[in-house]
């Protein structure tokens, strides 16, 4: 993704020690990583999402597309539900990869050259939290991504079904593919601010245990001392950094999924409303 610089921003400011904060907020943070780190530290543990995004997609809108034609209905409910269910069976590669994404960028957190990496990259970290914790090890925050990603996906094809109705566009549409983008960009939104409590504390799990240290015992214990802590407004960390991503970023996937859609079949065997674009794959 060419926003992935952003992810290191959310990562940084969901985890950081209240205790001892090194950063004041999302711009703070992109000032003092570019000075501390040079500007490749915006792009610390981009390997695992390179990996794992092309997988993840194709999971996404291949498992939404059959369980829209399972459902038999093209109605928002069935999106809302067929969403979840692709949500919930890309947990098994997302959880690894954001594991080992978190980790890469985590370490080495304020130097220019880490005097001590614990990882060379996302693979040996996936290898060596394995030889060290096993299976269990590797699936670290795989309850809470569960949590984040069922309900998150869910939101994520209702907004685009909701928005794309409601706007209205056809293929003949002059202006279609503004309104994709807005319907796409509008539907990451939605989709981040109904789970981001849920990704905050996926993060501190995820990033718990770097060096060997262990602060949390699960997920209750993790909200209860950063509730105890930091408030409330724990759970809106690093949220205004995922928004700024996720605009454009779910604009251009939802657009482009929808383009490809509508001239691999023939604008005029294809269906008239945008909406039912994705679920067609």
């Amino acid at each position: 993704m060419t926003t992935e610089g952003c992810l290191l921003f959310q990562v940084r400011l969901q985890v950081q020690s209240i205790d001892k904060p090194l950063y004041r907020g999302t711009y703070h943070c992109f000032q003092s990583i570019i000075r501390q780190e040079s500007v490749f530290g915006l792009y610390k543990g981009i390997g695992s999402p390179m990996m794992g995004l092309t997988f993840i997609n194709a999971i996404v809108f291949g498992v939404q597309g059959n369980a829209m034609r399972m459902l038999a209905h093209d109605t928002p409910t069935n999106q809302f539900f067929a969403g979840a269910a692709a949500g919930a069976i890309q947990c098994v590669i997302c959880c690894p990869m954001e594991l080992a994404k978190t980790r890469m960028q985590m370490q080495g957190t304020g130097e220019k050259k880490s005097s001590r990496k614990l990882y060379k990259n996302s693979l040996d970290c996936l290898v060596r939290i394995y030889n060290r914790e096993g299976l269990r090890g590797v699936n670290r925050g795989m309850v809470t991504t569960l949590i984040r990603e069922t309900p998150g996906f869910g939101v994520y094809f209702l907004s685009y079904d909701v928005l794309t109705r409601g706007l209205g566009c056809e293929p003949n549409d002059r202006y279609m593919i503004p309104k994709l983008l807005f319907a796409g960009g509008m539907a990451g939104i939605a989709s981040w601010l109904s789970t981001y409590p849920v990704d905050v504390i996926k993060s501190r799990l995820q990033a718990d245990g770097l060096g060997g240290v262990h602060q949390y015992s699960g997920i209750a214990d993790c909200v209860r001392q950063s509730v105890r802590r930091e408030g409330y407004m724990v759970f809106t960390r690093g949220l205004t950094s995922t928004l700024l991503r996720a605009f454009p970023v779910n604009a251009a996937t939802f657009a482009t999924v929808t383009l490809i859609l509508i001239h691999a079949r023939g604008v005029e065997e294809g269906p008239k409303d945008c909406e039912s674009q994705p679920s067609s794959l």
